[in-house]
């Protein structure tokens, strides 16, 4: 298995059920993963650019980790990819750096499935909102694998002891199938 690093850009881990859980069950499934917690990491949002980059450079798979955020990434998660992917370095005439990586995005959302289609409530479908991770992937000359993706698992629906076992169900179920992903894909 090639070096997998994870990004978890969720910036209250201590506080999910559903991000935490695929994190975990990712890390215990998996050689050669590492995960950077952001939130544990920077919760001053003083991104050590340099020694992101070096995780960066040593990975041959990168796994953007997030529940979705109006619409986006997290702050964060936002603030790291700024600080990181510097011109020259990532992207640009000499920017190189993470050519050839393969990229896949892991997200979360706390609204159900159904509500992200054309006629839904959202007036999208999941995927349109990955416009702007795709093109930076491609202006890094990075492999855009896919995503993976698991609605319905909003905090507010913590009501009951079920009601949290069925959001670590759905965690583990998507870590499993990011889990097939990267083996289908990126061995």
């Amino acid at each position: 298995m090639e070096n997998i690093l994870v990004i978890s850009g969720h910036t209250d881990l201590k506080d999910s059920v559903a991000n935490k859980g695929i994190l975990n069950e990712l890390k215990e499934n998996n050689e050669n993963l590492e995960i950077r917690y952001l939130d544990v990491l920077y919760p001053d949002y003083k991104i050590d650019y340099l020694l992101e980059q070096s995780y960066l450079e040593k990975a041959d798979v990168i796994i953007l980790q997030f529940p979705v955020f109006w619409y986006g990434m997290p702050s964060l998660m936002n603030k790291w990819m700024e600080d990181t992917f510097q011109h020259g370095w990532s992207h640009g005439s000499t920017g190189d750096k993470l050519k050839g990586k393969s990229l896949i995005v892991s997200l979360t959302t706390g609204a159900p499935e159904a509500l992200y289609h054309e006629n839904a409530a959202m007036g999208h479908e999941i995927k349109d909102y990955l416009v702007p991770i795709q093109t930076t992937c491609h202006m890094c000359g990075m492999n855009y694998i896919g995503y993976v993706y698991t609605g319905g698992v909003s905090y507010q629906s913590r009501q009951s002891a079920d009601a949290v076992k069925e959001i670590e169900e759905k965690a583990k179920l998507h870590a499993q199938r990011l889990t097939k992903m990267i083996k289908d894909n990126c061995e």
